[in-house]
């Protein structure tokens, strides 16, 4: 990773990175009502690849002492998530936070998250996880992109910033591309790209002295009630099912390799998982 120091203005770099608190994944429920994740209540963790772009953006502030603020939307149970990443080394966070933003989707939550960096503003670079485990629709980090009238580069393992402009390693199909933009731009980080840290005691100190996580409802920010929220997204989940997986149960073939082997060809044959 290869960055150039300094932001605009003469001050150090911002980097906002926006993360998802999500259930972890034995442990999803679905309100039957709502038809929507239940959040509250629920063992969490920061959304993986979101962590994966955290620490990205930890490694920056490592190496110029660049600005990291974390962001996100949801209930106040989102501060656990929030109080982890400044205990990570983030400088600040912000959540984003109101009732009437219950239920929104993909484009909503564009838009809210959007217009909350707008008023925290000074940002060189944004950073989001490819997806979230959640959802898997890799649409939000585009999604606040487009709202902001930002070049992106998604799915992004390595990041080299160079006299204000962003060259990116790509993951593509058949490989790995490099990309180059101007500052400010947005960057959606890979999955397992590399090693999350810990918090340290001197993080949680910072934690338990207060002051580092802000709340913001959508008056504070300016958000219309009319684009956020269950009702004013496009996506209606119809149905959902909860699949039971079959029971499960081990075999043991023992004796001699060759008779072993037959077992075992004979038991895959008749459970259908090999052709005769």
């Amino acid at each position: 990773m290869d960055v150039t120091a300094g932001g605009t203005a003469g001050r150090p770099r911002r980097i906002v990175v926006c993360i998802k608190q999500v259930p972890r994944a034995q442990e999803l429920q679905v309100d039957p009502v709502t038809q929507t994740l239940k959040r509250v209540g629920v063992p969490s963790e920061i959304n993986p690849p979101d962590a994966n772009a955290l620490e990205m953006a930890l490694q920056l502030k490592d190496r110029l002492g660049t600005e990291v603020v974390v962001l996100s939307m949801g209930p106040t149970s989102f501060d656990e998530s929030l109080e982890r990443a400044v205990a990570m080394g983030a400088d600040r966070s912000v959540l984003l936070t109101d009732r009437i933003l219950g239920g929104s989707d993909t484009v909503p939550t564009a838009y809210a998250l959007s217009e909350t960096i707008q008023k925290i503003g000074g940002y060189d670079l944004l950073l989001c996880g490819e997806e979230t485990t959640d959802a898997s629709t890799g649409h939000v980090g585009p999604g606040i992109a487009g709202h902001l009238d930002l070049p992106q580069i998604t799915y992004v393992s390595e990041v080299r910033i160079i006299n204000g402009k962003v060259r990116a390693r790509r993951t593509a199909e058949d490989g790995t591309e490099w990309w180059e933009t101007t500052m400010p731009c947005l960057c959606t980080v890979n999955f397992g790209c590399n090693r999350p840290r810990e918090p340290t005691l001197t993080g949680k100190i910072r934690v338990k002295r207060g002051g580092l996580v802000t709340h913001w409802s959508c008056a504070d920010v300016g958000i219309d009630p009319k684009k956020v929220g269950l009702f004013n997204s496009p996506t209606i989940v119809a149905k959902v099912d909860t699949v039971r997986l079959p029971s499960r149960s081990g075999q043991i073939f023992s004796g001699e390799p060759e008779e072993s082997v037959r077992k075992l060809l004979a038991s895959l044959v008749a459970d259908r998982v090999i052709a005769a």
